[in-house]
């Protein structure tokens, strides 16, 4: 049976008075749908990021217009490239005024059983997930903590407690997300800064039907609680809650957004 999707949640300011940086935020995934919930929740600017010149500049643009008197900022950013990250989080700390929330994004994944994966496949998405993450929250670490203060939430995935085949690069960097955002919780906690994670399974969007076919997708969703793939927004929900006061006492958990849980 598959429960139908809710009403869309109205902001409720949870995220008033705050800046918020997000990177892979082009798009139709759960960063553009995190975006556009922080705005609705009231972020005083935002900067967005990605890889895709285009796509970036479409999505800035249809932020936007959600709130037109909260600044919409972009920027060109490759998480695999130090420099870039640097940049961004210099042209961030600027434009914003500081970062008061990070959220880390960025990811890549695919599918390939490992006797066919090469070296270069198999760390190219680590680079980008695992890395990437760890270059992001480094920058945004040293920028929060003189003002001891700020949030940071990182995008794991399900896959990082459970097995599925042909994911072995994915499951593998998103394990150490996870991990990541445990240990380093430890670290920026001592200077009042809070590190948590979202794990969601299966999040439906446009380019997620493009990489998979519907007999898959039909095969995750029926494993789901509702019998359905969880909305974009239903993930950003959660990512709004973690960057929030209401979850100033969390530190270095990984919140299943799913019944697909360890």
């Amino acid at each position: 049976m598959t429960i139908p999707v809710p009403p869309y949640v109205e902001g409720h300011g949870l995220l008033k008075g705050k800046s918020v940086l997000i990177t892979a935020a082009a798009g139709v995934g759960i960063g553009f749908a995190t975006a556009k919930k922080a705005i609705e929740e009231g972020c005083r600017a935002i900067l967005v990021s990605d890889v895709h010149e285009r796509r970036l500049a479409e999505a800035a643009a249809k932020l936007a217009e959600i709130a037109p008197g909260t600044p919409v900022f972009q920027q060109l950013c490759n998480v695999t490239d130090e420099g870039q990250v640097q940049a961004l989080v210099a042209a961030a700390e600027d434009k914003l005024g500081g970062i008061d929330v990070l959220v880390n994004n960025a990811g890549l994944g695919g599918f390939k059983s490992v006797v066919e994966m090469g070296d270069e496949e198999w760390s190219r998405v680590l680079d980008v997930t695992l890395t990437g993450t760890m270059r992001m929250t480094r920058a945004a670490l040293k920028a929060m903590m003189p003002r001891r203060a700020g949030a940071i939430v990182n995008n794991a995935s399900v896959l990082g407690w459970r097995a599925q085949k042909g994911q072995s690069h994915y499951a593998a960097a998103k394990a150490g997300v996870m991990a990541f955002t445990r240990c380093s919780a430890l670290e920026a906690a001592e200077h009042g800064i809070r590190i948590n994670a979202v794990s969601p399974s299966i999040a439906m969007h446009d380019f997620l039907k493009k990489a998979s076919t519907p007999q898959e997708l039909e095969r995750l969703a029926a494993g789901e609680a509702f019998g359905r793939a969880a909305e974009v927004w239903e993930v950003a929900n959660v990512i709004m809650f973690l960057a929030s006061d209401y979850a100033g006492y969390m530190v270095g958990e990984v919140v299943s957004v799913s019944s697909q849980r360890a």
